[in-house]
């Protein structure tokens, strides 16, 4: 059984709710036909409800079970509203600017259903940025509690590979956080390894990358890496983890022995922690399109409750691939 089938047959097993606030996306209909046939989820999709239902015929995409909920029509606009105002108004939210915003912000609305428990989860950014995504989220569900930022991963699923948990890997942070320090980068590295216990499997061991192992190379982003590693180590003394590694010493056995000899780490690990966001966007797209890998996300990790970012060059099948795992943080949230 690959990957994602696993991650689906979890989903079916007890079933979430998830919210679809992109509507008028085609991508965003033929997901939700593909969930609700092979039962992942409940699903909510946030629109007009004639409109929906004529886009997906158009499509050939079979929403029977689907619930859709027009923010104009619904009679829980007003608790919403209040919601909003009630969590903003410290920032200068208004109950009539709340109202302005729930009916014309889908992913607002779709976060507000995620906060009151309508919907146990939100997948979106097919045709939003991430800071789209990402700003009622936190405005609205607020980071978890113990959590220090939030930050983003991709499980990385690579056909015939000998590496990772049997070709499955986390990547981070690969879609949010920009030049992360070393403490950030620690809190990054702990919470991806309760991502990989949550979604992948029982033993995660993170690779803090870098161009240099051990000290191989001397800069202040080998500094910055090395660095982040001590502080993992010092905060979060369970984990798993060591660096500072170059990509294939983290991989490689023979390689990981020679450079790194004596790491438990060093050439096993299924967590790597990219230095940045370039790093890590570059790192998963080249794995993704060289490799023919899955690549699903980016996913949202250290927020109260589950909302999920996508990349605007997904398919479908994506999709939902994302909100099957969306379906299964649920569960154990």
């Amino acid at each position: 059984m690959s990957y994602i089938d696993t991650i689906k047959e979890k989903a079916r097993q007890n079933k979430k709710t998830i919210v679809l606030p992109e509507t008028e996306d085609k991508r965003t209909l033929l997901a939700a036909a593909q969930v609700l046939k092979e039962g992942l989820s409940n699903l909510i999709l946030v629109g007009n409800e004639e409109k929906v239902k004529s886009f997906a015929d158009e499509l050939g995409a079979d929403l029977t079970g689907a619930s859709i909920i027009d923010p104009a029509t619904t009679d829980k606009l007003e608790s919403y509203v209040e919601l909003l105002y009630e969590l903003r108004k410290a920032k200068g939210m208004t109950q009539e600017k709340a109202r302005e915003l729930l009916l014309k912000d889908y992913l607002t609305f779709g976060v507000v259903m995620v906060k009151t428990g309508d919907a146990d989860g939100m997948v979106a950014g097919a045709c939003h940025a991430t800071a789209d995504v990402l700003r009622p989220s936190l405005q609205i569900l607020k980071t978890a509690p113990g959590v220090k930022l939030v930050s983003s991963f991709f499980v990385m699923n690579v056909p015939d590979c000998e590496y990772g948990q049997n070709g499955t890997f986390i990547f981070a942070d690969c879609g949010l956080n920009q030049d992360p320090n070393s403490e950030e980068l620690a809190a990054i590295a702990d919470s991806s390894a309760k991502s990989f216990k949550a979604l992948v499997g029982p033993e995660p061991k993170i690779a803090m990358l870098s161009h240099s192992t051990k000290g191989s190379a001397k800069h202040a982003l080998v500094d910055k890496m090395a660095e982040a590693t001590r502080i993992a180590k010092e905060q979060y003394p369970d984990l798993v983890l060591d660096g500072e590694f170059q990509a294939d010493a983290a991989l490689v056995t023979s390689i990981g022995q020679s450079k790194a000899p004596g790491s438990e780490v060093a050439g096993n690990a299924n967590v790597l922690i990219f230095p940045n966001l370039d790093a890590g966007n570059i790192g998963y797209k080249l794995v993704q399109r060289l490799a023919k890998a899955e690549a699903y996300g980016p996913i949202l990790q250290g927020i109260a409750r589950p909302v999920n970012d996508l990349s605007r060059g997904c398919d479908w099948e994506d999709i939902v691939g994302v909100v099957a795992l969306t379906a299964v943080q649920a569960q154990l949230a």
